[in-house]
Order: C-alpha cells, then sequence, then structure tokens
C-alpha cells in the first residue's frame, strides 16, 4: 500500500486521542465494524504507541497509523509499534526524510500551495491539508485543483459530519479526517455502539 493507496480505503479517517490504552480495541472494533477500517491514533498522549500496538495486535481487520507525528523520532517510534502509516500536521525536509525511512505510506501535512510544490518536488502526491477549516476549506482546496490536479488530499481539522460530504465532492479529495466519530463522552462511557453508528454513517458518505 502506497500513500495514495490510503486514501481510497474509505471516505473518512478517524483520529482518535486516547488517553487510556485499553480503550483502544474494543474503539478500533467498533469503528472497523461501522466501515471505516483505516485509524488514526494521535500521538498526543502517553497512551498512544501502546494503544496502536494493542490494535495491530488484536484488530487485524484495522489499518492504524500514528498521526501527530512531529519529530524523526515520532515516526521512528510509531514504526516500532506496528503503525501501517504516518500523518503528520506540517512537514520539514528533515520530517520528510525520517518518515521516509520508516517505508511506511504517510501524509505530510500542508496548508499553502509552497508547502505542496514542496512536497511534489520529492513525488510525494498524496497530503494532510491541516488545518482544513481554518487554513482556507473547501474553496482553498477547490483553487489548488487547478495548479495542481497530480496532488489528492485528506483535509482535517474542524471538519464535522455536516460538512465532511462537501469536501469529499471535490476532485482533488480522497478522503477527509475527523475527530466527530469518537466523542469524547462516548468513550469514557465505552458507548461503542454509538461509535459504531457514527462510523457506519461516515462510510455511507462515499463509497470508497
Amino acid at each position: 500500500m502506497n500513500a495514495d493507496q490510503l486514501l481510497d480505503l474509505a471516505p473518512v479517517i478517524p483520529v482518535v486521542v486516547l488517553d487510556d490504552a485499553g480503550t483502544a480495541v474494543p474503539l478500533a472494533r467498533a469503528l472497523v465494524a461501522g466501515g471505516l477500517p483505516v485509524i488514526e491514533v494521535t500521538l498526543r498522549t502517553s497512551a498512544a504507541l501502546p494503544a496502536i500496538e494493542r490494535i495491530v495486535a488484536e484488530v487485524p481487520d484495522a489499518i492504524v497509523g500514528a498521526g501527530t507525528v512531529v519529530r524523526p523520532r515520532d515516526a521512528e517510534r510509531a514504526a516500532a509499534a506496528g503503525s501501517k502509516f504516518l500523518v503528520s500536521p506540517g512537514c520539514t525536509a528533515t520530517l520528510r526524510e525520517a518518515m521516509t525511512g520508516t517505508g511506511l505510506p504517510f501524509l505530510p501535512g500542508v496548508s499553502s500551495a509552497s508547502e505542496a510544490i514542496a512536497l511534489l518536488e520529492h513525488d510525494v502526491t498524496a497530503m494532510k491539508f491541516f488545518p482544513a477549516e481554518a487554513a482556507g476549506g473547501l474553496p482553498y482546496l477547490k483553487s489548488l485543483g487547478g495548479p495542481l490536479p497530480q496532488i489528492r488530499f485528506c483535509p482535517t481539522g474542524g471538519i464535522t459530519a455536516d460538512t465532511a460530504a462537501r469536501y469529499l465532492r471535490l476532485p482533488n479529495v480522497g478522503c477527509v479526517g475527523g475527530t466527530w466519530l469518537t466523542p469524547a463522552d462516548a468513550v469514557r462511557a465505552q458507548a461503542w455502539d454509538r461509535v459504531e453508528a457514527l462510523a457506519k454513517d461516515a462510510a455511507a458518505l462515499k463509497a470508497p
């Protein structure tokens, strides 16, 4: 699997923040049951890497990756934990080299045409557009499609269940990322049926 293929696996990538690795497996199972097998676990908490390890070991149908990769060692540790892909909120030359070095597909974050072109110079054509809403949203992404038709994006940041479908209609958007699929109160209450229902609604937005 390469990064371009990653964008085609599901219409929505759940962006998951976990404080307790013990919730990782039932959460991942609920998302997969709802039709969203690609899961981004952000490296914002100490539970993230153990959570990735548990999902890899116990939910074989999940394609779990690490998000919020901001340092070379984040990429290395995520790969060692069994991540299948990497996602960064932004990208420097050093970070790009580190992510490339893991051999994993990755979605480097961009918020401007210049950043996208800098990655295109290294044959990177699949990127994360972040923070999507704050960086210009739908009009900005639509504008990028003219001069940069070879690039496809996973916009993330401020996208909701109500706006996701509009993003997915853009030809240069492969999928979107969002946190609305795993509400904090649902995770705390272990309301996995609710998570699965949200996943089913998101999976129906657009055929993979």
